[in-house]
């Protein structure tokens, strides 16, 4: 017999991703993802890892690194998974044919999502030189160039007493805003979140509002996004990077989007 209840939660998963196909019916594989209603009948989708494996929808970035600054080569090695949490990984690349010297970890949704709320509950670490992330993008890279959206949560290693919040519209930045969060980060779970609508971005820290802006805001589709990366060449910003510690791990117990009705 169809199980009802699969089939509407499926729909869900298809509302929120955008797709327009008719229902189907969600396995019952402990790595798919959860698609439901949030409290107020919105739809919602929460990427949890307690099963031990990565959600159906995430996938980890494998073989390849990002801009100059970034002075990691992304592994899914460096992504595991351990008491119901995904841990991400800053270690040594001992891959002798690569240019980078360090490897670092990404995951990444496969679709992508617009207006709505954006949470995660994690705990990054602290070492200079690093960044812990979590945040939504968009650009040139994908297979259907975007303009450059972005939305960023991000934890300098340097101190982690702090948080930063910045966003990028159409390729233009510099909206950086450090948050003293009153606490050290890396010593324990906090939820971090934040709301984007048409006419404005909230962040929150464990559900208090921090930070809002209402100008120049980003207008695309976005996948959502984890990761932690040393840097280079960006020491006034990071600090430089201190590898003495390898291997550094951040952890993350979910990822939640639920969408407005923007």
């Amino acid at each position: 017999m169809r199980d009802f209840k699969k089939t509407a939660l499926a729909s869900v998963f298809a509302l929120v991703l955008g797709f327009t196909a008719a229902p189907v019916i969600v396995p019952d594989a402990a790595t798919v993802a959860s698609a439901a209603l949030a409290e107020d009948g919105s739809p919602q989708v929460v990427f949890d890892f307690k099963s031990g494996k990565m959600p159906e929808g995430l996938y980890a970035a494998h073989g390849y690194t990002n801009g100059s600054m970034f002075n990691v080569n992304w592994y899914r090695d460096n992504v595991t998974f351990h008491n119901g949490k995904v841990q991400l990984h800053i270690d040594h690349d001992f891959d002798s044919k690569n240019d980078r010297p360090y490897s670092g970890a990404e995951i990444r949704t496969e679709g992508f999502y617009g207006y709505g709320r954006y949470e995660t509950r994690m705990k990054p670490f602290q070492n200079p030189g690093t960044v812990a992330s979590f945040f939504t993008y968009t650009g040139q890279w994908e297979p259907n160039p975007d303009p450059w959206d972005e939305i960023d949560i991000e934890f300098l290693g340097k101190d982690t007493t702090k948080v930063q919040f910045n966003y990028w519209h159409n390729g233009v930045g510099e909206h950086e805003l450090l948050y003293d969060l009153g606490f050290d980060a890396s010593e324990d779970f906090h939820t971090y979140a934040f709301e984007w609508h048409k006419d404005r971005i909230v962040w929150y820290v464990d559900g208090k509002e921090v930070h809002r802006v209402t100008k120049d805001l980003p207008q695309t589709k976005m996948r959502i996004m984890a990761n932690v990366w040393a840097g280079i060449g960006v020491d006034e910003w990071l600090r430089p990077f201190n590898d003495s510690n390898l291997p550094l791990s951040a952890e993350y117990e979910y990822i939640k989007y639920t969408q407005s009705a923007d």
